[in-house]
């Protein structure tokens, strides 16, 4: 079937020039004046020819317009977003209205978009007009809608993100509630949710996910397995949540005996009243015109013109938002919606050589989407899940199920003996989605750790291409490129079975024997193993579960009889649900929000003891003694944070003596020097804050180190460790490591002298 493309370029240059527009605000003027004089150039062209050079024309002269259309746009947002960014690390009194749902983070708090009325310092609020997104500690009434003042610290966003501040609330409040139908379609959503919260798991906290895009009861657990197990979109309002409702609808009035019209026009309608309940925010709005499209297109029997379809849906939005150019939601949703239209029906001819039709067509649309979403996560994401696919054809036939009951459960809520039966039914195919990701992502090498960006995406759109060469009917004939594609697949399980075998059974294989301390390589944070016959510590987990999950695979460590958690910044404990259920003991610095607690509570749960660590704190671990010299008992000289960061102090037993200095600044250097009484020399020291500018030089001198490890990301975007640091431990005579450079750094005793191995030669 041929399909119609000539609107995919007009796409492509509105794409390209909202990217630049918002990640190079001087170009958006630049932009607008090229689009205008250029489709005023080419039209005055095409009042002269009347060829086919002139047909071109005309698309070059929609092209040039949007292109111009989607630049004004973001020129009359610039003044807004500036004025509000430039409150940047100070303490704001804001005020605006709620245009998202919200969602809890991993911090405990409460996220929410909000579209500013004011802003200011506390007292003096000033008119404002900017979209920004709020953290709050969990509260009722912050529904869309609602207009709400919260006071807390401001951080301006990097360019290209469509939030130009972020607020982390101390104090928050609803002046004025959520009225008329978003009144109405919160009242509707908080009686199914309370309705569903009296199932049992595993299953009652998804239903709300599934039915209405509300993910607050989804445990962070079964969040982690859903991001493994690539479900993840199941768990919110998504294109495949809209595309379901569109095809009921359709296919509803269908059997209902309505013409071609009537049943378009009902899907449209139950996709808008879809989009009411479940919040019109920017993402859901994009995700339904995006399904909505893609659906009718199939639906209706003109796939060829859905490429079209999906063009000026795209252009559409972006000249509406020229920030969701850069957001990974928008490519997704356009990615799936384009493998819906263009690549299903092919995959599903091919799969039908093999199996029934209808079988062929429930595999083929997930197919499609893994296929083609696929690059596009590569480009932002760390993780490739590995069952992704197996996952979603497993869960593929019960999300709909789950979708429909649960709407219908939710809109019969003033009959509750039918919205209770109707609820319970939709459990149970939420409870099968819920057990289908933690045992997909319970598997072994589940997912796979790649650096994001261009080459990532690169490598998986070349595997993703061959598996989709072997499996579309159109290239039976193509011998050549089926050899090619099936050449591709045999390297790449030839090589992924390597990897399974020397990260799994051979891991620790790998390694030296003599290792007593390893400074795990997991980005920009902290992560860094002690080992003393067999007794294993672990100071801090990184940013995420996955790249200390496989450091600590690696190096054959199974259990944890001390877990340190230093303090609470992401880069430090993003990664604890990659040990939880397999620590002894945690040692915490001091907690400052909500979500510090119920992090220890869960480790608590998870069969931990927990203990506050505080200065004179001692223990043994193998052959080794520890000891703790910082945060002091009691002291309220530093609030939580960096400058309370846990101190330990380990060695003995094949340990050389060492320091780690978590996030101290140089002002709480020299006070643990003038309080901790530290004597001697140190052989091993972890730098304090990745190497930031802000140390003690003469902390470093007192100390002495043999080595100094660096724990950092590669080309983080805070310049750790800096030049001045690396040349004051240079000074001392310390050798430099660096996991940015070298990945794991492993470091040990041999015949008493210390020795040291990384993973990587440095550049």
């Amino acid at each position: 079937m041929k399909r119609d493309l000539r609107l995919l370029p007009v796409a492509g240059g509105v794409w390209g020039a909202a990217l630049l527009c918002v990640f190079v605000s001087a170009a958006a003027g630049w932009c607008a004046l090229v689009g205008v004089f250029g489709a005023v150039i080419v039209c005055a062209v095409l009042l002269r020819r009347a060829d086919r050079v002139a047909s071109r024309a005309a698309l070059m002269v929609v092209v040039l317009a949007a292109i111009a259309a989607v630049a004004v746009t973001a020129m009359s947002s610039l003044p807004g977003r500036d004025g509000a960014a430039s409150w940047d690390g100070r303490v704001v009194e804001a005020t605006g209205e709620v245009t998202s749902s919200a969602s809890v983070g991993r911090d405990g708090r409460l996220w929410m978009e909000v579209q500013l009325t004011g802003i200011g310092s506390p007292g003096s609020v000033r008119a404002a007009s900017a979209p920004v997104r709020i953290g709050i500690d969990p509260a009722d009434g912050f529904d869309l809608g609602a207009a709400v003042r919260v006071t807390g610290e401001a951080a301006a966003t990097d360019p290209g993100e469509r939030s130009a501040l972020v607020v982390f609330a101390s104090s928050a409040s609803v002046e004025a509630r959520a009225s008329g139908v978003f009144a109405v379609a919160s009242d509707v959503r908080g009686a199914f949710i309370e309705r569903s919260s009296r199932l049992p798991e595993p299953g009652a906290g998804l239903l709300p996910g599934l039915a209405v895009g509300d993910t607050r009861a989804v445990s962070t657990e079964l969040s982690d397995d859903m991001r493994t197990s690539g479900l993840s979109h199941l768990t919110a309002v998504s294109g495949a949540n809209c595309a379901i409702v569109v095809g009921a609808a359709f296919w509803f009035a269908a059997l209902c005996g309505a013409g071609r019209v009537t049943r378009v026009v009902a899907a449209a309608v139950v996709l808008a009243g879809f989009v009411v309940l479940v919040t019109p925010e920017p993402s859901v709005i994009r995700a339904a015109v995006m399904a909505g499209v893609a659906m009718l297109s199939l639906l209706l029997g003109r796939p060829s013109a859905g490429a079209g379809m999906l063009s000026l849906s795209a252009v559409g939005i972006l000249i509406a938002d020229p920030w969701l150019a850069s957001t990974p939601g928008f490519a997704l949703s356009v990615a799936a919606s384009g493998a819906l239209i263009m690549l299903s029906p092919s995959l599903t001819r091919g799969l039908a050589r093999w199996m029934p039709q209808p079988l062929a067509l429930a595999i083929a649309v997930p197919t499609a989407a893994q296929l083609v979403c696929g690059p596009v996560i590569a480009l932002f994401a760390e993780q490739q899940s590995l069952v992704g696919l197996v996952a979603n054809l497993l869960a593929a036939p019960a999300a709909p199920i789950a979708t429909i009951i649960g709407l219908l459960a939710c809109l019969t809520a003033p009959f509750p003996v039918v919205a209770d039966l109707l609820a319970a039914s939709a459990w149970l195919p939420a409870a099968w989605i819920a057990e289908t990701a933690t045992i997909t992502a319970g598997l072994p090498f589940a997912q796979i750790v790649m650096e994001p960006g261009i080459t990532s995406a690169a490598l998986v759109a070349v595997v993703s291409g061959a598996i989709g060469v072997i499996l579309v009917d159109g290239f039976r004939r193509g011998k050549i490129v089926r050899g090619a594609a099936s050449g591709i697949l045999a390297i790449v399980l030839a090589l992924g079975g390597a990897h399974v075998v020397l990260d799994g059974p051979l891991a620790s294989a790998t390694n030296p024997d003599g290792w007593s301390v390893a400074a795990c390589d997991v980005g920009q944070g902290d992560a860094l193993v002690i080992r003393s016959e067999g007794r294993i510590a672990l100071i801090d987990t990184g940013p995420a579960p996955e790249p200390v999950a496989a450091c600590l695979r690696t190096l054959g460590v199974d259990r944890i009889d001390l877990l340190v958690l230093t303090h609470f910044d992401l880069d430090h404990v993003g990664g604890v649900e990659a040990v939880r259920g397999r620590v002894d003991t945690v040692l915490h610095g001091p907690t400052g929000e909500s979500g510090d607690e119920t992090m220890l509570q869960r480790l608590a749960e998870g069969g931990a003891t927990v203990i506050a660590a505080a200065a004179g704190l001692h223990g043994e671990l193998g052959a080794a003694s520890w000891q703790v010299l910082w945060p002091q008992r009691g002291s309220a000289a530093f609030p939580p944070g960096n400058d309370q960061s846990v101190v330990l102090e380990v060695g003995g037993g094949e340990v050389p003596r060492s320091l780690f200095l978590g996030d101290l600044s140089a002002e709480a250097q020299r006070m643990l020097s003038r309080t901790a009484h530290i004597r001697g020399s140190f052989a091993v020291v972890k730098v304090a804050h990745h190497g930031s500018a802000d140390q003690d030089a003469q902390l470093y001198v007192d100390l002495h180190p043999l080595v100094a490890l660096f724990s950092a990301g590669e080309d983080n975007d805070y310049g750790h460790p800096r030049a001045e640091t690396l040349a004051s431990l240079a000074a001392t005579g310390a050798r430099v490591l660096r996991t940015d450079q070298r990945g794991r750094l492993l470091v040990g005793l041999e015949d008493g002298a210390l020795q040291f191995w990384t993973e990587k030669q440095p550049p």
